[in-house]
């Protein structure tokens, strides 16, 4: 990676630590989560010259993720979400750990076909594929695909003739911080009728998934998806049909703001529920999949960033508007509607500190970060500092718009 000078970096002899910032109204308790940048990854800001903003990423982090999760459901076959963070140097990782790779895209495939990832540990994940994408995919080895409708099923049967093909189901997001609710996914009874004529059409129906939201803070969400994708596991068995695979997707969450239950809390239940729902009344020992992006990669990850301007709006209000080198467009979009709520670091974390709003550098209205949750930073800090963005490793780099006002997309490194 090419990174110019842009400023001088500040010198971090030790972790940053930032004190616990408590949120008014939660229901939660304690607020438990990352609240200082790693020594790793401190030493690297201090010592490198770095645009800004950046994300600074610890694939050893990665790495103990993956082993988490594996151990977690030892049973289950991780296909990492692509989309969450496709920087080569993870999914080179992710390829001699023996990950496999949920793809949304032809450029994703191509890209696990770039880190040597075979076609057979690649699913095409995404229920809206250009039916050219299709039979790219077809025709390079891959056969395994996702469909939610039967339009979509055409497409599958035209270009990837004996597929196997998994399903998508709805599913309320109930917990969920990121809800993926509506757009992808159709009713359990529509489901059915589905997955016979992907029969009919001479795929293989082959299972059902779903998705109960980014960053899930309640394992018990998969219990109850759980049980309604064993409702079609009985009804198309009744049509002849034995489904072999359950994809719970994924959901599983990084730690921001609000502490989250272990991997192992997420896959005791997860085993439990298809052992129950699925094993037990004997429909299938199905194969088990799992899609982990933000959990899997969000920990990982600081951003650099640098305050452009201090602000306030009004005399009578105690607020400053603070204003970061990156905003909404260029990486933060998670922070519509205030959804996933980031810790930040400075250098002068310790000292008094005051309520602020938190924007980003663009001229666009909507680039407010934080205005409705409460948020304190200290009170020195000061145009130029230095401001370190915590649990960023995830749907930063890959939401971040090219040349929107002119910003560069958010630079990367992997360390």
């Amino acid at each position: 990676m090419v990174v110019s000078q842009l400023g001088t970096i500040a010198q971090v002899d030790a972790p940053l630590q930032v004190p616990v910032q408590t949120i008014p109204n939660e229901d939660d308790g304690d607020v438990k989560a990352l609240r200082s940048v790693s020594e790793k990854i401190a030493s690297y800001a201090a010592n490198n010259e770095l645009p800004s903003p950046c994300l600074i990423l610890d694939v050893d982090i990665v790495e103990s993720a993956y082993h988490a999760l594996s151990d977690a459901l030892p049973s289950a076959k991780i296909h990492y979400a692509v989309k969450a963070n496709p920087a080569p140097e993870i999914l080179a990782r992710l390829a001699r750990l023996g990950s496999s790779f949920d793809a949304a895209s032809r450029a994703e495939i191509e890209m696990c076909f770039d880190q040597g990832v075979s076609s057979d540990r690649v699913s095409f994940g995404n229920t809206i594929k250009k039916e050219t994408d299709i039979a790219f995919a077809y025709e390079a080895g891959i056969r395994l695909y996702a469909f939610d409708s039967e339009a979509e099923l055409e497409k599958l049967a035209r270009s990837a003739p004996g597929s196997k093909v998994f399903v998508r189901i709805l599913m309320e997001c109930e917990g969920a911080d990121w809800p993926l609710s509506r757009k992808f996914g159709c009713e359990p009874s529509m489901a059915i009728a589905l997955l016979v004529r992907a029969r009919d059409l001479g795929l293989v129906p082959y299972g059902v998934s779903f998705h109960v939201g980014s960053q899930q803070i309640y394992a018990s969400a998969y219990d109850y998806a759980i049980s309604v994708a064993a409702g079609v596991f009985e009804k198309v068995a009744e049509q002849g049909i034995r489904l072999g695979l359950v994809n719970v997707g994924g959901g599983f969450p990084s730690r921001y703001q609000r502490d989250v239950p272990p991997s192992k809390v997420y896959g005791e239940a997860i085993r439990k529920a298809v052992d129950r729902y699925i094993v037990e009344p004997g429909f299938a020992d199905p194969e088990i999949i799992i899609e982990p992006g933000r959990g899997m990669v969000g920990d990982a990850g600081v951003i650099q960033a640098e305050v452009v301007l201090i602000s306030y709006k009004d005399d009578l209000d105690a607020r400053r508007w603070v204003y970061l080198d990156i905003g909404k467009f260029s990486g933060l979009a998670e922070t519509m509607d205030e959804a996933i709520k980031y810790n930040f670091v400075t250098a002068h974390d310790g000292g008094p500190e005051g309520p602020v709003i938190l924007a980003g550098p663009t001229c666009d209205s909507a680039d407010i970060l934080y205005e409705k949750s409460y948020y304190c930073l200290p009170l020195d800090l000061a145009i130029g500092d230095k401001v370190f963005i915590l649990t960023t490793g995830a749907y930063t780099t890959t939401y971040s718009a090219v040349g929107f006002n002119g910003f560069a997309p958010l630079a990367s490194v992997c360390i």
